[in-house]
């Protein structure tokens, strides 16, 4: 979810019947940061519209090796070289043995001999086509090429025969091909994310707390970990699985939260604050359940600590990333925010909108620091956690360099 952000994803799509997928690939391609361009053999074009692929992708689908306006524009070449990476999906067994022995009689087989970009295939066809000897034979020549693939899977198919050969569907392929591509700017580093709200006590049944879902931490998490980091996540109470590979700290209180973190943080290269800390808590917490004896009740506060600024203040503080959720004056507060706590770069966002931020999928950020700034667009959460991640490791980059 992410690591596809910015990448030329070149599609090639052959005739199969599994080729009536194809738009909703490319829509998950897309919705995954990828520019998607398309090209169809003559074949594929039997099973799905290049109209409608074009509505999907944004861009002209291509089809013809001599086409004298393709080649104008953007012909075999262009497409080769604009490609940062070449999915053939529906990969049928013709296909598969034209690319095996170096064919080029049509744009797409033409496209892979005249691109260096790496080559992903998504089989799709009968069982007993792909138990074939020779297209068995065909997959491992192609495989000594480092050429990827991308299933198949098994199961009923279009003829009624059960087996493996059907194309795996669209979501898996975006998937995977998403951890497949994933850079590794962070490798090497470890992360801590502290993601979630807090909940502090107020007896035994009640607590206070804030709308913090968790997605963004989340998202943070699972995006530093396809950049190659360690991830340490510290997490508040949310209905969230954390990825596998994080080590995942459960917390309930600020106090909970400070005491995980600075038992983590001495070897960390990069802190992100990003739980929505509670700034109080009650004075002192009753054991039993308050009853309602009076008509008003009166609770005393004390503040919190202040995770973001103890991470900041060590005496060799990690690149610290801090989070302003605010729903008045962002700027402001965010930069005045960013120097008073000492940190490296703040990500402000306005909570007050009702379409990101708390319990969204999607979210919008102004990223901050001592002389510059930059705007995330609104995006899915895995996006901005991925454009965040960036500009960390640039920061952190030159910071260290």
């Amino acid at each position: 979810m992410g690591s596809l952000l910015n990448t030329n994803i070149l599609l090639g799509i052959s005739g199969g019947i599994a080729a009536y997928k194809t738009p909703d690939l490319v829509r998950k391609l897309k919705a995954r940061g990828a520019n998607v361009r398309v090209v169809l053999t003559q074949s594929a074009k039997e099973f799905v519209s290049p109209l409608s692929l074009q509505a999907v992708s944004g861009n002209i689908v291509s089809d013809d090796l001599l086409d004298p306006a393709a080649e104008a524009a953007m012909g075999h070449i262009e497409l080769a070289k604009w490609a940062d990476l070449l999915l053939i999906a529906p990969a049928t067994a013709n296909t598969i043995a034209k690319l095996t022995h170096g064919l080029a009689d049509d744009l797409l087989t033409t496209l892979v001999l005249a691109t260096t970009a790496p080559i992903h295939l998504a089989p799709a066809m009968n069982q007993q086509m792909w138990r074939a000897p020779a297209t068995q034979e065909n997959l491992a020549i192609l495989a000594k090429r480092n050429v990827s693939f991308i299933g198949p899977d098994q199961g009923e198919q279009a003829c009624g025969d059960i087996g493996p050969g059907r194309m795996i569907e669209p979501e898996e392929i975006a998937e995977l091909l998403d951890s497949q591509t994933s850079s590794q700017l962070l490798a090497g580093k470890k992360v801590i994310i502290t993601a979630g709200p807090t909940r502090e006590h107020i007896d035994p049944v009640r607590y206070m707390s804030n709308h913090s879902s968790g997605k963004m931490g989340y998202a943070i998490a699972e995006a530093a970990l396809k950049l190659g980091a360690e991830v340490c996540l510290v997490s508040g109470p949310v209905n969230l699985n954390a990825p596998t590979q994080a080590s995942l700290h459960k917390v309930n209180t600020a106090e909970e939260m400070l005491s995980a973190v600075m038992a983590e943080v001495q070897d960390c290269d990069i802190f992100i604050g990003c739980a929505a800390v509670a700034d109080y808590k009650p004075t002192q917490a009753v054991d039993h359940k308050i009853k309602k004896s009076n008509i008003e009740l009166t609770l005393t506060f004390v503040r919190n600590p202040d995770i973001l600024a103890s991470v900041a203040a060590l005496p060799k503080p990690p690149f610290t990333v801090g989070f302003a959720a605010e729903t008045q004056n962002v700027a402001q507060y965010a930069k005045d925010k960013l120097a008073r706590k000492k940190l490296d770069l703040i990500a402000a966002n306005d909570v007050s909108r009702s379409d990101i931020g708390f319990n969204s999928d999607e979210n919008a950020l102004t990223l901050y620091w001592a002389d510059g700034e930059q705007p995330l667009a609104k995006a899915n959460k895995q996006q901005i956690a991925l454009q965040l991640l960036e500009a960390v490791a640039q920061r952190f980059n030159q910071k260290h360099s």
